[in-house]
């Protein structure tokens, strides 16, 4: 069962709150991104939690949803809320998010370019991220650039 589209039928485009998750995937000192078919910017992998998922779970299940890569030894890097994980999505519906956000560089697997909801997976190094990253992730992509060290609870 989908929860969040059960939830959409009781409450329509009212603003629903939920936590994503989302993993840090670093190798070589770079990190991995990837290009949003839905919005037209980058950010790191990771999604909505179900229900009955721990927070380690669902982040595992949606890198591996969006990249086919399966991340081990996942660190908790930062937990972000706030008036930047507001969301009014082209369709009007509006969320809420709490983001927990994960690291790791133990990860295996082949790299899946395109899946229904990315275009593209590129590795970035710190310098020369792409200028369209996605607003709600900006902050902690930005975190990791400026190599802050974890936990960061904002």
């Amino acid at each position: 069962m989908n929860y969040v589209k059960q939830m959409r039928s009781f409450i329509g485009h009212e603003t629903l709150f939920t936590v994503g998750c989302g993993v840090i995937i670093e190798s070589n000192e770079k990190i991995l991104l990837q290009h949003r078919a839905d919005e037209d910017n980058w950010c790191i992998p990771g999604g909505v939690m179900e229900i009955g998922e721990s927070f380690e779970q669902t982040a595992t299940r949606e890198v591996f949803e969006e990249t086919g890569l399966v991340v081990h030894n996942l660190q908790l890097y930062g937990i972000y809320s706030g008036k930047t994980c507001f969301v009014e999505y082209p369709n009007k519906d509006k969320v809420f998010s709490v983001q927990i956000i994960f690291k790791t560089s133990d990860f295996q697997g082949d790299l899946k370019q395109k899946s229904e909801e990315s275009k593209a997976h590129r590795f970035f190094q710190r310098k020369d991220l792409p200028l369209n990253l996605n607003p709600r992730q900006k902050k902690f992509i930005v975190d990791w650039v400026e190599n802050k060290k974890l936990p960061i609870i904002d």
